[in-house]
C-alpha cells in the first residue's frame, strides 16, 4: 500500500542523508521478505488488521529533510529517484537554509507525525528529528535505521542512559553550553521515546555489530535490496581508496591525512579515490596532486556505486561506515575490503576525547575485512 497525498501514512520515514534513504529502502525490502532467522531481542507482536489484510507492512511515506551542501542534495535526489522507481512516495521537505525553515517544516509535518503508527528515523542525534518525535503518539513504534557508524554510539549512549551526543563533538564554548542547556528538555524527551519500555516499541535495522538493548528488537541489514538490484560488478585489477570526512569534522589533522593517503596509494598501487560527499574541493585537489589519484565524486552512496561497478579487487578505507557495509553489499564478488587504522598522532587537539576509542572500535568490530599491516601507515612525526 502506497499512501496517497490525501491518505495519512501509517509509516513515516525521515531521512537527512543519502545513506539513510538507502537504508530505509533496505528496511522496507527486509520487512517484506521472510526473516532469515530469529530476530535478536525480538518481542512477539500481534498483527494489525491492516497487516493481516495486506500480508505485509505499509510502505512508508519517505520524507527527505535535505542538508544544504550541494553534494548531499544531489545524491539524495538520485536515491529518491530510485525509491520512486520502487513505488515509494517521497516528499522533499526543506527544513534548513533560513531562520523560519525548521518551524515551517515542523508545522507541515506535526499532524502526520501524531497520526503515524510507525516512525522510521535515520539519525536519532538530529535535533530536527528529536523535535519531530515530540508530537509522536506514545504508542507509535520507532524504527532506527543506520546513519553509518553513529548507530554504534547511539546504542552505547542509550544503554548508559546518557544524553545523545555525536562522538566527534567536543564541549564547545559558553554559547554552545547555553544552547545545550536550553535544548535539554527536547533531547531528554527524544531519548525516552527511543528507549523501549511499556508501550514504546523500538526496533533497530543495522549493519553495525551492536547488541540490542533489553526490550529492543534488532535486525541485520545485509543489503539484500542492493544486491538484488545491482551487479555483480566488473572488477578491475587495481585498488580503490575510500575517502572520509574525518578532516572536515575536525578529528584528523589535514597534513596527516594527506600523508596517509599518499602512503596507502604507494603501498597498494591505488589509482582512484572515492571521495566522501563532505570532503572539500581544496582537500581533494591536494590529494590528487600529491598522490596522483583520480578523484571520483560518486553520485550515489558507495554501496550502490561499488555494486554497480567497475570496482577494484581491493578497496582500502580508513575506519568508517563502509568497512561494515561493503562486505555485505559485495558478498560473493571477490572484492577484498581492507581497513587502515587512524594513528593517535593523526588526531587534532580539538578531537573529542572519545574519538580514539570510537575509531578503534569501528575497525576492531568490522567483519570480513583485512587489517592492513602497520607499515602501511606513515610514521608519526
Amino acid at each position: 500500500m502506497i499512501p496517497s497525498a490525501s491518505t495519512p501514512a501509517s509509516t513515516l520515514a525521515f531521512v537527512e542523508s543519502p545513506v539513510q534513504l538507502l537504508n530505509v529502502l533496505e528496511w522496507a525490502h527486509a520487512e517484506n521478505s521472510p526473516a532469515p532467522g530469529p530476530l535478536l531481542g525480538a518481542v512477539p507482536r500481534q498483527p494489525t488488521a491492516a497487516s493481516r489484510a495486506a500480508g505485509r507492512p505499509h510502505a512508508p511515506l519517505i520524507v527527505v529533510l535535505p542538508p544544504t551542501d550541494p553534494m548531499s542534495r544531489g545524491q539524495l535526489r538520485r536515491v529518491a529517484a530510485l525509491a520512486r522507481d520502487e513505488g515509494f512516495t517521497v516528499r522533499w521537505q526543506e527544513a534548513r537554509g533560513g531562520a523560519g525553515a525548521p518551524f515551517k517544516a515542523l508545522a507541515a509535518l506535526a499532524a502526520e507525525v501524531r497520526r503515524a503508527e510507525r516512525i522510521v528515523v535515520g539519525d536519532p542525534f538530529s535535533r530536527f528529528v528529536q523535535l519531530l518525535l515530540a508530537p509522536a503518539a506514545r504508542s507509535a513504534e520507532l524504527v532506527v535505521v543506520d546513519d553509518g557508524t553513529a548507530t554504534m554510539e547511539f546504542l552505547a549512549q542509550l544503554g548508559r542512559g546518557e544524553r545523545l551526543r555525536r562522538w566527534h563533538r567536543t564541549g564547545g564554548g559558553t554559547a554552545s553550553r547555553v544552547r545545550e542547556l536550553a535544548y535539554a528538555p527536547v533531547s531528554g524527551t527524544a531519548r525516552r521515546r527511543l528507549t523501549p519500555g511499556g508501550r514504546r516499541r523500538v526496533r533497530v535495522f543495522t549493519s553495525m555489530p551492536v547488541p540490542p538493548l533489553p526490550g529492543m528488537e534488532l535486525r541485520v541489514n545485509d543489503f539484500a535490496w542492493t544486491r538484488s538490484r545491482f551487479g555483480p560488478p566488473r572488477l578491475t585489477k587495481g585498488t580503490d581508496l575510500v575517502g572520509t570526512s574525518l578532516v572536515e569534522t575536525g578529528v584528523v589533522d589535514p597534513a596527516r591525512y594527506l600523508d596517509a593517503v599518499c602512503a596507502l596509494s604507494r603501498e597498494h598501487g591505488a589509482t582512484r579515490y572515492f571521495a566522501h560527499r563532505r570532503e572539500s574541493p581544496q582537500k581533494l585537489r591536494a590529494l590528487s596532486e600529491a598522490a596522483g589519484l583520480e578523484i571520483v565524486r560518486p553520485d550515489l552512496p558507495l554501496e550502490l556505486i561499488a555494486r554497480r561497478g567497475p570496482v577494484g579487487r581491493t578497496i582500502v578505507s580508513f575506519p568508517s561506515t563502509v568497512v561494515h557495509t561493503l562486505p555485505y553489499a559485495l558478498a560473493g564478488t571477490g572484492v577484498t575490503v581492507a581497513v587502515c587504522d587512524v594513528e593517535p598522532a593523526w588526531l587534532t587537539d580539538a578531537a573529542s576525547p572519545r574519538a580514539r576509542g570510537f575509531l578503534a572500535a569501528v575497525t576492531d568490530t568490522a567483519r570480513d575485512v583485512r587489517r592492513l599491516p602497520a607499515q602501511a601507515a606513515p610514521a608519526a612525526g
